[in-house]
């Protein structure tokens, strides 16, 4: 699928068509990845807390768990729209939390890239209660995808066209009700009039747009999910080579 610039998609402008199929979600990279010779020490949290509590924005936009001073930094962008994140999210958060970020020498942040219209939305909601929720939900939602498809493939193509043709100020917030995103975040604690006020915030969607638009442009960033270690691109989404690399590094 085409994807024309989805700055405009922000500001309100419809310009991608409402299909099934996931645009650019795949992985192009090269394999940079560090290499320690000595495994790194485990770090310790703060006291009374573990690192995975520790969760900030950070100034590129993304979310990162973990110690901000971790010798080791992950970076994913990803896409809550993208099956192959949702896979490699079904395969590594809980042994990339527990092993890795535990450890205090590798720490994971989450930057969203939008591939198409669901993840204008699916993000905005993702990031409309506190912080330390982002990422945690972010796994859910991402765990529940395949019901975000099958209720848009259930809405027809009359619905589909109406959604289209409506307001444009209206249409991401029709996107989330009927994909069944406000609902899947209302049961989550993320109220409707909480999502109403999220989804209506054009200066975030903008946000993310702009944030897209920029890992494209300077990191040739073309799909997701894509990982940066210590700031090297590399090469793969799939977890054991994810994990492979981590440990290469001297998380070990």
């Amino acid at each position: 699928m085409t994807r024309t610039p989805i700055r405009q998609f922000a500001l309100g402008m419809l310009a991608l068509p409402l299909a099934l199929g996931l645009a650019a979600c795949d992985k192009k990279a090269d394999d940079g990845a560090p290499k320690s010779s000595e495994p790194i020490a485990k770090i310790a949290p703060p006291a009374g807390k573990a690192w995975a509590d520790v969760v900030e924005k950070t100034p590129e936009g993304g979310y990162r768990m973990g110690n901000p001073k971790a010798p080791i930094k992950l970076v994913e962008y990803g896409a809550l729209s993208c099956s192959h994140c949702a896979e490699f999210a079904k395969e590594s958060f809980e042994k990339l939390r527990d092993d890795y970020i535990a450890s205090g020498r590798v720490s994971y942040e989450l930057r969203y890239f939008m591939l198409n219209p669901y993840d204008i939305p699916a993000s905005l909601l993702a990031t409309c209660g506190s912080t330390e929720a982002v990422i945690p939900l972010s796994e859910q939602f991402w765990a529940w995808q395949p019901n975000m498809f099958a209720n848009v493939q259930a809405a027809g193509d009359a619905k589909l066209k109406a959604l289209g043709e409506m307001p444009k100020e209206q249409q991401i917030s029709a996107i989330a009700d009927l994909s069944g995103m406000t609902e899947f975040y209302s049961s989550r604690g993320i109220s409707r009039d909480q999502a109403k006020a999220c989804l209506a915030d054009t200066a975030k969607a903008k946000a993310l747009a702009d944030q897209t638009e920029k890992a494209s442009s300077e990191y040739d960033i073309t799909g997701t999910p894509t990982f940066f270690l210590n700031g090297s691109k590399i090469g793969s989404a799939v977890w054991k080579e994810i994990e492979a690399k981590l440990q290469e590094a001297g998380a070990r």
